[in-house]
C-alpha cells in the first residue's frame, strides 16, 4: 500500500491576502488563530459529496526574496529516511527534517524536475 497524500500548502509573500483569496474563491474556511499565523484549512467542511478531500494551509510570509510555493506533503513513517531516499533517487533535498510542533516533523525535497515535495510524519 502506498503513502498517502495528506496535506497541501500555500506560501507566498502575503499570507493574509492568500488567505482571503482562497477563502474567497473556494469558499475554504481559514483558521490563522495560532501563533505561526499559519491559516489551517480543514478537511472536514471541504470535501465533496462522496467526502473525498484533504486539508492544508496557507501562511507567509517567508524569508526575504523567497517568492513562495504551492506543494502537498505524503505522510511517511521516517522523514529522514524519506529525504535520503528521494535523494537517492535524483532528487534534492531542500530543508528537514525540522519539527515544526511537539506534533509535526517536516522536510521538504525537490524531485528531478525541480517539482517541490513536502514529507511529514505526526508525532505522538
Amino acid at each position: 500500500m502506498g503513502q498517502p497524500v495528506v496535506h497541501f500548502e500555500i506560501m507566498g509573500q502575503d499570507g493574509e491576502k492568500l488567505r482571503s483569496y482562497y477563502s474567497e474563491l473556494f469558499g475554504w474556511q481559514i483558521d490563522a488563530d495560532n501563533p505561526m499565523n499559519y491559516g489551517m484549512v480543514q478537511r472536514d467542511g471541504n470535501v465533496n459529496a462522496d467526502g473525498v478531500g484533504i486539508g492544508g494551509g496557507i501562511g507567509g510570509p517567508g524569508p526575504e526574496g523567497y517568492p513562495g510555493h504551492v506543494t502537498f506533503y505524503i505522510e511517511v513513517p521516517d522523514v529522514e529516511a524519506a529525504l535520503a531516499k528521494a535523494e537517492s533517487l535524483g532528487g534534492s533535498r531542500m530543508m528537514g527534517p525540522d519539527k515544526v510542533n511537539d506534533q509535526v516533523e517536516i522536510g521538504l525535497f525537490n524531485d528531478p524536475e525541480g517539482h517541490l515535495v513536502g514529507v511529514v510524519k505526526y508525532l505522538s
